[in-house]
């Protein structure tokens, strides 16, 4: 017996259910909710069913917006020639961070995993390869996460992409600045290699 009541408990499963949220956790965030006002509280759950109520997929690159479709997508001033394709939204929001990149985005919201019965079909491959059918798209950079699955479905896509005459790229992944070698897996150390620069 935990000594919650049921509706406490109840609280804190469903915190636990979130992502990287451990039990001791869940019961910290149960307990500040239970210390909210009733106006606080109210707040809080508006919010949450304002956000899932507005939000949707951008017609187009299938990120999260407000709107039909997204600030990126719509901005005149982007690079319309290259696509960006990652695996979730908080993927454009890391790449947006760094001022580097111009063009736009695909998000898959997921990645191919027969382990996890998620299939081709279960995230947005379609609705990227509807995007290059006009000729405007010159290249495709792949930035899925460097894990198998994460390779996997990059491979996939750039098997699909490269009949249509679409250049696909892929990011260089390699040692971090300030890691030591004797450190780096023996994956990380071949992606390294492979997209190294000349001096």
């Amino acid at each position: 017996m935990s000594g919650f009541t049921p509706s406490l408990e109840q609280l804190i499963e469903q915190f636990a259910r979130l992502p990287s949220v451990g039990k001791k956790s869940a019961q910290r965030l149960a307990f500040h909710v239970l210390n909210m006002s009733d106006a606080d509280a109210q707040k809080f759950t508006d919010t949450i069913l304002n956000a899932r109520k507005s939000i949707s997929r951008c017609k187009i690159c299938c990120n999260l917006t407000d709107g039909e479709i997204c600030g990126i997508c719509s901005s005149q001033s982007r690079d319309k020639s290259t696509i960006c394709v990652v695996e979730d939204p908080r993927d454009v929001i890391a790449i947006e961070r760094t001022h580097e990149y111009n063009g736009l985005y695909h998000v898959l919201h997921g990645v191919i995993s027969p382990m996890n019965d998620i299939n081709p079909e279960d995230i947005c491959i379609k609705e990227l390869i509807y995007r290059l059918e006009d000729d405007t798209v010159k290249e495709v950079i792949m930035a899925t996460n460097p894990t198998v699955e994460g390779e996997a479905t990059s491979m996939y896509i750039s098997r699909l992409i490269k009949p249509i005459g679409v250049n696909v790229s892929r990011l260089a992944y390699g040692v971090p600045v300030g890691a030591d070698l004797e450190y780096a897996d023996e994956f990380t150390l071949i992606r390294a290699i492979e997209g190294r620069n000349n001096l």
